[in-house]
């Protein structure tokens, strides 16, 4: 092998092919240690948030079968469950709630004693400032008709369910809960809930908006976890459609202007192009969900015996940090932590 020095560069010259070589990228891939110190992702305990369906009650614990190893808890049960979490790194939450009744009005969605404030009291009690307490806000599992807003005469009506979404934001807020995240996609209800806690004393809650949420095919499992399927039609007329990227881009701006602390994108796997154009044009922090159905799927082909577990969700974690994404709401956080497949 010949080498030649020439303007700082090593030129690696291929005797049998005859090819000067001056780049060689796997100089830097050739040893773990050295592969981790020029890693451009990385994932970090502090990004991930873990999903918690609450149930009322106490000493409940329902195992859901399309999303192995996630369940259903009371908030009795569920403190146990975060204090495990806890000491495995994952300091972050996001509760949806599970009522003890559902009414066409989302009655109990408001309730300051209702499932959710129960879990959000218990766990600040039980854990203070050592954990971060988000509460989705929408009232999907609240309603016998399983939309996310006031139904009348078949139409779910946006301006009316903005007192509703803004009621449900006041209720968890005043029982603790650290951020609130509305999931519904009512036109303007940042604006809404923003205004009612400034209105309650509660300005520094922070809001962080689902606000690019897609009628997507990979919710289908969470529909079971959380109870909330539509009884008619579908959500298309509020969510968005999964052809559109530039709308995606509005839906942000919108929230942004009417105050939202953090933008989300949901789902992550199929939306890393809109991840990345999120993150592009706004300086916020940028949070995605990795949902049930990429979840489930995952879990399926691991038992199958089709994927090495671990590597696919690191994969697809890292990927959805790379498109842009600063807080990954995912389902594999506990597991992650627990097998090493962050490493």
């Amino acid at each position: 092998m010949a080498h030649d020095h020439c303007c700082g560069h090593d030129h690696d010259r291929d005797e049998d092919e005859g090819m000067l070589l001056i780049e060689r990228p796997r100089r830097l891939r050739g040893r773990a240690l050295l592969r981790e110190a020029v890693a451009e992702t990385r994932l970090h305990p502090d990004m991930l948030i873990q999903p918690h369906f609450v149930l009322p009650g106490g000493g409940r614990r329902e195992e859901i079968p399309s999303m192995p190893g996630i369940a259903r808890e009371s908030a009795d049960r569920l403190v146990k469950t975060v204090e495990a979490d806890l000491k495995l790194g994952l300091r972050h939450v996001l509760l949806f709630g599970l009522p003890a009744a559902k009414s066409p009005e989302a009655a109990s969605a408001v309730d300051p004693d209702g499932v959710v404030p129960r879990a959000v009291r218990a766990l600040k009690a039980a854990f203070g400032a050592d954990l971060l307490v988000t509460t989705d806000v929408c009232v999907c599992a609240y309603t016998d008709h399983g939309h996310c807003g006031v139904v009348r005469d078949g139409e779910i009506l946006n301006d009316e369910s903005l007192p509703l979404i803004a009621g449900m934001a006041l209720a968890h807020a005043q029982a603790g809960a650290d951020m609130v995240a509305p999931s519904d996609m009512m036109d303007g209800r940042v604006g809404a809930i923003r205004i009612t806690l400034d209105d309650h004393g509660l300005s520094g809650t922070p809001i962080m908006s689902y606000a690019a949420k897609y009628a997507s095919a990979y919710y289908g499992p969470f529909r079971e976890a959380a109870d909330s399927a539509p009884a008619f039609g579908d959500r298309r007329a509020y969510q968005m459609d999964p052809r559109n990227a530039r709308e995606a881009v509005r839906e942000v701006l919108l929230d942004v202007d009417e105050g939202a602390d953090i933008v989300m994108v949901k789902p992550a796997l199929a939306y890393l192009d809109v991840i990345r154009r999120v993150r592009e044009e706004v300086r916020l922090p940028v949070a995605c969900y990795n949902v049930s159905g990429e979840f489930s799927m995952v879990k399926a082909a691991a038992r199958a015996g089709w994927v090495d577990e671990g590597r696919v969700v690191r994969e697809n974690l890292v990927a959805m940090v790379r498109a842009g994404a600063d807080l990954v709401i995912t389902y594999h956080g506990r597991e992650a932590l627990r097998e090493g497949w962050l490493r």
